[in-house]
């Protein structure tokens, strides 16, 4: 059953270019002819209305607003998520030598206490268990974004990976 429900959601929230023009006639319709070929191919352009964005990329997870060139913008940041790959920073974690380990590293603290006892305790500051999961964490990071000014595309960027 819980496959059944994992299945359902990811069609439901399986959203794409096609279907967007799809379930939107009429938005595509009011695209120019050049804008409906790039909004097929899932392209933008500077000048091209925000609603063609949408038909091509779909709906960003953050959006915000500020001023460029005495002009309010809205600025559309799409997210991806990844994994650091296998082996950044392998062995010593992602701090690197000689700052990360396997939990304990060659820091050692030692306390007095008034009744003269006094303990030694060793360990890793830099150890991070999740770094160290057997399910890696799935890290969102910024890959493409798009500014409008006046409901047009005013830039976009397409971001590079944060690794190699």
């Amino acid at each position: 059953m819980a496959g059944a429900a994992a299945a359902t959601l990811a069609l439901v929230g399986c959203e794409t270019t096609q279907s967007r023009i799809s379930d939107h006639p009429d938005m595509f319709n009011t695209l120019s002819a050049r804008d409906q070929e790039l909004v097929r191919q899932g392209q933008i352009r500077t000048g091209m209305p925000q609603n063609g964005v949408w038909l091509a990329w779909g709906s960003p997870e953050q959006k915000s607003v500020g001023e460029m060139r005495g002009r309010p913008t809205e600025t559309w940041i799409y997210v991806t998520y990844t994994t650091a790959p296998y082996g950044y920073g392998y062995p010593y974690g992602p701090y690197g030598y000689p700052y990360g380990g396997f939990g304990f590293g060659t820091v050692g603290f030692v306390q007095t206490h008034h009744h003269g006892r006094s303990f030694v305790f060793f360990g890793d500051p830099f150890y991070d268990p999740f770094y160290y999961s057997y399910i890696p964490p799935s890290i969102p990071v910024p890959y493409k974004t798009v500014t409008f000014s006046n409901g047009r595309v005013m830039s976009f960027q397409m971001l590079v990976p944060p690794y190699p």
